[in-house]
């Protein structure tokens, strides 16, 4: 049902033009995708909404509810290609990758640590313990999990396929799996890939790097390699000090930026949920250390308010903490909001956003060098020479309080939110099925799309409803009236009048004006709501306020 669910909503996308396979015409290129016309507002909405509540309408003067002081916010946009050496300060340039395994038959690809690898045994086994080295012949893998799976091993062809792997019948698949990466090498030689009939078909794993090379200047050298960003904070980290030094900031405050980041993602999937390229916004909040705790738990509450404010169900949003073993090695605590996205299963969420609470760990890092954990604590990682394996800038990055005449260096909390994710979600979220009567009084199926109006791609659409009696004229008038107020109109007078609302219903389009006799006579117009069906009349010297305010509730 929710898999049937996604496939209208993915059909939606490219019929009504909201979202496009990249290059399509020459077969498409996985995990890239392009925004359509309707799609691009729509996602330059989601931005617009999130650069307000950061910056645009951010109360310097007084603290918000529930944060602990007031505190300034400013913006910025960094470039794509950084130095080197801010990742490897950073260490994507080490930690950023995957352990990739090839399978030599099928020419495909996996992730290692997504390889679920079942013992195979034979007839004899007594199934007390499935992961016996002495009696397990082998192994068959997959990406599918325990209960995905096992069903499947009761079938004929998959019990043929065992048994030409392996060379006998009567195998017994035991029943609790190990990782592709926990296996010996001895034991990797008797795995069976997916859909293959040959047993040792897969490679011993290699580290795989998400960053997308490329090269600056003339020459491909190793001394003119680059990458592209696989995140915007290192940005705003480097820039710590240029926005205290240049601006009248103080801490706490903020830096917020909206830009694209690329990574090399080996199974981008789900739509457009994981791709390899993609847009963040993204926060850094720079706070005194005594203080950051009460700062983590107003950003993860605030930005759980933020999606449903702009309609997300809180039945589909959860805000989840980070058990110990989940957190990075640096990170102080960390909160996902999930959201219960159309292709998961019943009860599964996928990430929307992640609240880090990073300490020192980043200014720390571009200041000093590379960090890593020992015996607890965050030190400088040395290489074989006893040196910084990476060195930082060298440049001071501490804050001065000049009040309090106290020097620190400030931890961070790091809302970081993917935009074409939260889209993708506030798309899933709008998407619904009911029935509304046509233009015979008939009920019949309608797909609507409940977007918040401030994030409806058109706003309002105008109908006059004939072509004739000075009504398109009117109609006219009263679309350059929205555009000049610059309110996201649509102008329509093809077909009948209910075929028009359900244009602009499956769109989302929250309101409906229909010129009609009434508003040549008595200067009124009907204004139809797109989710309650309701129509009013209004005048027509006050349609453009009254839209304006019912967009603002």
């Amino acid at each position: 049902m929710a898999e049937n669910r996604m496939d209208k909503i993915v059909a939606l996308a490219k019929r009504r033009g909201f979202i496009y396979q990249s290059s399509e015409i020459y077969g498409g290129i996985n995990g890239f995708w392009d925004y359509g016309p309707l799609g691009v507002e729509l996602k330059r909405n989601v931005r617009n909404a999130w650069w307000a509540d950061m910056i645009t309408e951010h109360d310097e003067l007084t603290a918000p509810e529930g944060a602990p002081q007031p505190f300034d916010m400013v913006g910025v946009e960094t470039s794509i290609i950084m130095h080197p050496q801010v990742w490897k300060v950073s260490g994507h340039f080490d930690l950023f990758a995957d352990k990739l395994v090839d399978c030599r038959e099928k020419k495909a690809r996996f992730r290692a640590d997504h390889l679920n690898c079942f013992p195979i045994h034979g007839e004899e086994f007594d199934g007390e313990d499935d992961l016996d080295v002495k009696t397990c012949l082998g192994f068959v893998s997959t990406t599918e999990t325990v209960e995905e799976f096992l069903p499947q091993t009761e079938k004929k062809g998959f019990v043929k396929r065992l048994e030409k792997a392996f060379g006998r019948d009567k195998l017994v698949v035991g029943t609790h799996p190990r990782k592709f990466l926990d296996l010996t090498p001895d034991e990797r030689a008797k795995v069976l890939a997916p859909d293959v009939e040959t047993v040792g078909t897969l490679t011993e794993p290699r580290d795989f790097n998400l960053m997308f090379e490329t090269y600056t200047g003339a020459l491909q050298s190793d001394e003119n390699r680059a990458f592209l960003r696989p995140e915007t904070a290192q940005g705003m980290f480097v820039n710590f000090k240029n926005v205290c030094d240049s601006s009248r900031v103080k801490v706490p405050f903020g830096i917020a930026q909206i830009g694209k980041s690329f990574r090399n993602e080996i199974t981008p999937r789900n739509f457009t949920f994981r791709s390899r390229e993609f847009e963040q916004m993204e926060m850094e909040f720079f706070c005194h250390p005594g203080e950051s705790l009460q700062w983590y738990q107003y950003w993860r509450d605030r930005r759980y308010e933020w999606f449903v404010k702009l309609g997300i169900s809180k039945e589909n949003l959860i805000l989840r903490e980070h058990t110990k073993e989940e957190l990075a090695h640096y990170s102080v605590g960390t909160a996902d909001l999930e959201y219960a996205f159309p292709f998961l299963d019943a009860g599964e969420y996928g990430e929307l956003e992640g609240v880090a609470h990073r300490g020192d760990f980043d200014l720390k890092s571009h200041m000093e060098g590379k960090q890593c954990k020992e015996d607890g604590k965050l030190v400088v990682e040395k290489g074989p020479d006893g040196k910084p394996k990476y060195a930082g800038s060298g440049k001071d990055l501490t804050y001065f309080d000049d009040q309090t005449r106290e020097r620190f260096l400030p931890h961070v909390i790091e809302p970081a939110a993917g935009c074409d994710r939260a889209t993708l979600a506030f798309l899933c979220e709008a998407y619904h099925e009911d029935t509304a009567p046509d233009d015979k009084g008939e009920l019949q199926t309608r797909v609507v799309l409940r977007f918040h109006p401030k994030l409806a791609p058109i706003k309002v659409a105008v109908f006059p409803l004939i072509k004739k009696d000075g009504m398109p004229e009117k109609a006219g008038e009263i679309y350059r009236a929205f555009k000049k107020a610059g309110i996201a109109v649509a102008y329509d007078q093809q077909g009948a009048i209910g075929r028009r609302y359900r244009r602009m219903d499956e769109i989302g389009t929250p309101f409906c004006i229909t010129v009609d006799g009434d508003t040549m006579t008595a200067g009124t117009v009907t204004v139809r709501d797109r989710d309650t069906l309701e129509q009013i009349r209004v005048p027509v010297t006050e349609l453009v306020e009254h839209i304006r305010g019912r967009m603002e509730q």
